[in-house]
């Protein structure tokens, strides 16, 4: 038995979704620990394409049960999309569970987000516009309305009144926009609540009781460590923590539950909205990786921004999550290269530095400093052992192990599920893996 989280080790978009769908196979429980509708999976099943934003990839399982956690903020609008499309698909999505107390997204809370990033103007930070930072606003606030809060429609109504006043008169005399008519509101939402009571569960009980039955638990971050709140290159962030130790909070679990930690990268970088982003590339090497690895946003459709493998950050991402072992993806997007650069440190006003710096403008100063290596210039995309790598291909994941000092549990080497190489099962497997420098 082992309970397991798996993180981004980047600034999100790493391709954890597959590779949450594949650790599912051998998960009895998959949590969503944080993030809301700001985040996207895209999982490929029998040439299927399905795109997730809440209900964890696990739900393709149908003896799996999926529990939306505490730290996650849920738009039920959107969540029972997502359980329409997965039945349209016929797959069975019952064993899906919302936790009582994840705080609800309305539509006040899209509605500032989209005007907030407006007004900050040339100092925009790249919201999705979803709603998710102004609902966790809230939540600190001790001002938001949770999903237990939908179940009752006179709590609902008592619960809303105060705060659908106060947000109207943000949208209308702060930024000049139509206020919420509230007996709609309460009543779209109070109907969403009898929708999704089947759902509705007490999130410490079930995962507890899961943990006391020897259960494997799947803990599952949303976006990356470096868009973490408290960690991440802010203020261009998101409004939770992805980082390892937020599954402990967000789950209502304790670190000694946990067992190990796998972090997911890409074998390049990507990064979506604005930000410094040291290993950026522009003109026909930005366009190759964006065309061959299909680097537009699951939840905006946005392209994403692209540069070489950022060991770094890599090694910064293994520090604050404390990993055990990584999961690299896309590594067939990297075949047709006949060089491949790798950013082992940075330089900083002249000095060569190895660390992650803790200002946001020392970082965006921060010039790349690249060992090159080659490429192997042949198709990865039908190998399923590490023996049928190509030569440069093994030693350049060995270069990435070693810089990151961490080992390879898994490579993956496309969308399909098939398309992976499984070095080591993290959950079944040894605490260790085979594949290091």
């Amino acid at each position: 038995m082992a309970n397991v989280v798996v993180i981004g080790a980047q600034w999100g978009d790493e391709g954890k979704g597959k590779i949450t769908d594949l650790l599912s196979r051998s998960a009895d429980v998959v949590v969503r620990y944080q993030g809301g509708v700001n985040a996207g999976h895209t999982i490929v099943v029998d040439g299927k394409v399905l795109k997730l934003h809440l209900i964890p990839s696990g739900i393709l399982y149908p003896d799996t049960m999926c529990l939306i956690g505490s730290g996650t903020v849920v738009d039920p609008k959107v969540l029972l999309g997502e359980l329409e499309m997965l039945a349209s698909n016929g797959i069975d999505a019952s064993g899906l569970k919302v936790a009582s107390t994840a705080h609800v997204t309305m539509p006040y809370h899209r509605l500032l987000d989209k005007a907030i990033e407006e007004q900050r103007g040339s100092g925009r930070i790249g919201t999705t516009g979803r709603g998710i930072g102004p609902t966790y606003s809230d939540k600190a606030e001790r001002n938001g309305i949770r999903v237990i809060d939908l179940l009752d429609e006179a709590h609902l109504r008592e619960r809303l009144e105060g705060p659908i006043k106060t947000k109207n008169l943000l949208l209308e005399r702060i930024h000049g926009l139509e206020p919420l008519n509230a007996e709609a509101v309460i009543a779209e939402y109070a109907g969403y609540g009898r929708l999704l009571a089947p759902h509705v569960v007490d999130c410490i009980r079930s995962i507890h009781g899961a943990a006391k039955a020897r259960k494997n638990i799947l803990f599952e971050g949303a976006q990356g460590t470096l868009l973490d709140l408290d960690h991440g290159t802010y203020p261009y962030v998101t409004s939770s923590n992805p980082v390892a130790g937020g599954a402990c909070i967000g789950a209502g679990v304790g670190p000694t539950l946990i067992d190990r930690v796998i972090g997911v990268a890409k074998a390049y970088t990507t990064r979506v909205g604005e930000g410094p982003f040291p290993t950026e590339l522009e003109g026909s090497l930005s366009d190759h990786l964006c065309d061959r690895g299909g680097e537009y946003g699951t939840t905006t459709g946005r392209r994403r921004r692209c540069g070489w493998f950022d060991g770094v950050i890599g090694r910064y991402a293994v520090e604050v999550n404390g990993l055990d072992c990584l999961a690299i993806t896309k590594l067939d997007v990297l075949d047709e290269l006949d060089e491949i650069e790798v950013c082992v440190a940075y330089e900083l006003d002249g000095e060569r530095i190895m660390h992650f710096p803790s200002s946001a403008a020392d970082f965006a100063r921060c010039r790349p400093v690249y060992e090159t290596l080659p490429g192997w210039q042949t198709s990865t995309a039908d190998c399923r052992r590490l023996d049928e790598l190509p030569a440069t291909a093994m030693a350049y994941l060995r270069f990435l192990a070693e810089l990151m000092e961490v080992p390879i549990a898994i490579v993956s080497l496309g969308a399909s599920r098939d398309q992976t190489i499984v070095v080591e099962d993290p959950i079944h497997g040894p605490k260790r893996a085979l594949l290091s420098a």
